[in-house]
């Protein structure tokens, strides 16, 4: 006789019962893939995320975060509106990561809230906007005119993985830097300190020290050293 194609010949005794060697590899294989299915060592998109690596952005975890977070906007945009002492309390929750000293005229939006890390003294007129999908880095003494939008988030320049899956890139803006109205600052960038942004500027590209930086995309056009 064959069992599962297999002849009799693997069969054995274990306690008195007869047993299939097959019947033990197909029991063990179908542990293995439990396990190998219930605890994975691949990342979660949440990790992929903050690694910067391709990631799906409305994975469950990801997305209750961006749930709670949009639960605490709605609380400051609407609900209080004014920088009250329950302003701050929403603000404190919002952004764990950043300095108790720091200002926000509402409206305002970020996605997170956990990937902010802005110093103390940090100053955002209304409508900014920051898209903090990755670690968002801002020194101390910073200044956003109206408008500001800074993005970790990007997408593949690839149609068919942008469908699907997008990736981000940290910013970091230096201390004592003043942000004008209505500037973009693009995933990647680095601006460092002591550094002033025009209006409207888009900057694509690092930006050194003590630079007056202006125009789309933004180009240095005078070092305040100077």
């Amino acid at each position: 006789m064959f069992f599962c194609g297999i002849p009799n010949i693997f069969r054995f005794r274990v306690g008195g019962t007869c047993v299939s060697a097959v019947a033990i590899i197909c029991k063990t294989a179908r542990i293995s893939y439990f396990y190998k299915t219930s605890t994975p060592n691949e990342m979660t998109e949440k990790e992929k995320m903050l690694a910067g690596e391709l990631y799906f952005a409305n994975d469950k975890e990801l997305s209750a975060d961006r749930l709670k977070a949009k639960r605490l906007l709605h609380k400051l945009n609407v609900t209080e509106y004014v920088m009250n002492g329950n302003a701050r309390n929403i603000l404190h929750q919002l952004l764990p990561n950043s300095h108790k000293h720091i200002y926000i005229e509402p409206p305002f939006h970020c996605d997170y809230g956990y990937n902010i890390e802005a110093g103390e003294n940090v100053y955002f007129n209304v409508n900014c906007v920051v898209l903090d999908t990755m670690k968002i880095k801002i020194g101390s003494n910073v200044f956003f005119g109206p408008g500001a939008q800074i993005y970790a988030a990007t997408h593949p320049l690839n149609a068919i993985e942008r469908r699907s899956t997008e990736f981000s890139k940290q910013v970091t803006i230096g201390d004592d830097c003043w942000i004008g109205g209505n500037a973009v600052i693009c995933p990647g960038v680095t601006i460092g300190n002591r550094c002033t942004i025009g209006a409207g500027a888009v900057v694509t590209k690092d930006i050194p020290d003590d630079s007056l930086a202006v125009g789309n995309p933004a180009k240095v056009i005078r070092d305040l050293k100077e």
